[in-house]
């Protein structure tokens, strides 16, 4: 999963469901509260420990949260070596993995109506717009990060959305890599409060979306990551120097997204 969250378009959630863990990981998220937090403050320190035993997962999360840790750290440096030497192969990739993510999403959709159009034209015309918006691309101040980070952990529990994606819609994707590789903690502590509020505050409310308005949201998601392809496409074309190992790139990363749904569907079946 942390492999997956580091590049544009392949989604840690995928993998989540590739694993089998998808369920039982969205569930324990839920189950946080934070109640027993009240019993510290209290110093009952046993029903402390008790309650906090019982409210967290804590067999699942802490391999899960290390194997992940572990994973972005190593492949931040790999992709920040990657986009420094190869940038146009680079984002030729992710433009193949992002536009094949757009089909794995649209299988979701549940058929195109007109309700499901207008919201896939409002996230592709949203996506194009901000993007375009250099002063809101610029900024790398501390309150953006922390967003960022709250934004970007909401791609944990959206079928084909990636964390690193929303990154990338955000322009916060190479800057965040070269925190990582910097170890520059102050970014890094703003970011992981912003997730860790943002996967608790928007866990119930993504999750109320998609049981209750899949198919619009989905359609919004479909739109908002075609609109998306704007950035990878206009960064491949301004570092390029031949068009053919670009293509090669883009169709590398178009059929990984099928292999890793195959997989998918293949541990569904069993």
């Amino acid at each position: 999963m942390g492999t997956a969250d580091v590049i544009p378009g392949v989604s840690g959630g995928t993998i989540a469901l590739i694993t089998g863990i998808y369920e039982r990981l969205i569930h324990a998220i839920s189950r946080i509260d934070f109640k027993f937090l009240l019993y510290l403050v209290e110093g009952k320190f046993k029903k402390f420990k008790e309650n906090a035993i019982k409210e967290i997962d804590f067999r699942l999360f802490i391999p899960l949260l290390l194997g992940i840790g572990l994973a972005i750290l190593t492949m931040s440096k790999v992709i920040s070596y990657l986009l420094a030497n190869y940038p146009a192969l680079t984002y030729a990739f992710f433009f193949g993995l992002i536009f094949s993510s757009a089909f794995f999403v649209y299988k979701h959709v549940g058929g195109l109506n007109v309700k499901n159009v207008a919201f896939l034209l409002l996230g592709f015309v949203f996506a194009i717009i901000f993007i375009g918006l250099n002063p809101i691309q610029a900024n790398h101040s501390l309150p953006v990060i922390f967003f960022s980070g709250m934004v970007a952990i909401c791609a944990m529990i959206l079928p084909g959305i990636s964390g690193a994606f929303i990154l990338l819609l955000l322009n916060q994707y190479e800057y965040m890599i070269n925190v990582l590789n910097n170890m520059q903690f102050t970014e890094i502590i703003v970011f992981g409060i912003g997730a860790l509020i943002g996967i608790l505050s928007f866990s119930r409310a993504l999750d109320y979306m998609l049981n209750h308005h899949k198919s619009i949201t989905m359609s919004f998601l479909v739109g908002l990551m075609i609109g998306t392809l704007r950035l990878p496409y206009e960064r491949t074309v301004a570092s390029m120097d031949s068009v053919a190992p670009v293509v090669v790139m883009a169709i590398i990363g178009f059929i990984l997204v099928f292999v890793l749904e195959k997989g998918f569907e293949g541990q569904h079946k069993n």
